[in-house]
């Protein structure tokens, strides 16, 4: 299918749109003549900054760990403008701390926006995308909620994955009703992710070495973020519009590289693995010698 084959105007619903990717793609998907609802926690300013579009943009309030607000903000985009084509649960935040010495309650509020803002919107939007019988529900997650292992942020990374393992069931569940779904798994962005959004607890000395160098990477490093926003949204716009976006989509050189290498490691594991796995069926071959260990 073309990229001009779907040349319609489509109405988007984006959270998490006050900064960061959410920001840049109300304005990208704004400028390629589409309509957009664009939520935040405080829509004040958006709707100063996005003034000059008129009435194709509609800036709503939205907390999305409130179902309720989800609904209303959901209600709100059908009465404007009739339907939801796109939506993006972009919402999302990370706080750096180790798992042993993390605060239970801020390790569960990121969960709660993280995944539980993701369920909350998308079950507020389905009934109206079932009804159409077509829409997409676009999922920002990360490469790390593919290949995880990033410490300091496992409350985020654990969503993330939570997030995937959600949309591929929904994914499952909606097949015959229109709808396409799209994970999108960024590496570092020039956002504000590791800034202003991101609280950093004390790191325990025993944690300096993992949790500790982590921090000083991301946030302490002076080279930024290679990832463009503005060319992310733009490129995002592009493939939803075009209808065939593929269920994943990694965002970045350094997402490309560190996900090709998880998926080699992986296939190298499981062949390694293949025969004490099948072993544990009964009508497979019983027992079997374990491979030999990996040489130093």
């Amino acid at each position: 299918m073309s990229e001009d084959a779907h040349n319609t105007q489509q109405v988007w619903f984006v959270t998490g749109s006050s900064r960061g990717l959410g920001r840049a793609l109300v304005t990208a998907a704004l400028d390629a003549g589409d309509l957009v609802v664009a939520t935040a926690r405080r829509p004040e300013a958006l709707r100063a900054e996005l003034a000059e579009y008129g009435d194709r943009v509609l800036a709503l309030p939205l907390d999305v760990t409130s179902p309720d607000q989800a609904r209303a903000a959901v209600d709100a985009a059908l009465a404007r403008f009739g339907r939801i084509d796109v939506l993006v649960n972009n919402a999302g935040y990370a706080n750096v701390s180790p798992v042993e010495s993390a605060d239970d309650e801020d390790f569960r509020a990121q969960f709660e926006t993280n995944f539980w803002g993701v369920y909350h919107v998308t079950k507020a939007a389905l009934p109206a995308l079932r009804r159409q019988g077509s829409g997409t529900i676009v999922q920002f997650s990360s490469v790390g909620g593919r290949v995880g292992g990033s410490p300091g942020i496992a409350s985020y990374q654990a969503a993330k994955f939570a997030v995937d393992g959600f949309t591929r069931s929904l994914a499952a569940e909606t097949a015959p009703f229109g709808i396409r779904f799209t994970v999108v798994e960024p590496s570092g962005f020039a956002t504000d992710w590791a800034g202003d959004s991101m609280t950093v607890h004390p790191v325990p000395e025993p944690y300096e070495q993992t949790v500790g160098a982590m921090n000083r990477r991301v946030r302490q490093g002076t080279s930024g973020a290679a990832g463009d926003p503005a060319r992310a949204a733009e490129i995002l716009v592009r493939t939803v519009r075009r209808g065939d976006a593929p269920s994943h989509l990694l965002l970045g050189a350094n997402a490309v590289t560190m996900a090709l290498d998880y998926s080699r490691r992986q296939l190298e594991e499981a062949g390694a693995w293949e025969k004490v796995s099948r072993s544990a069926d009964f009508t497979e071959p019983y027992p079997v010698e374990l491979p030999p260990p990996p040489s130093s």
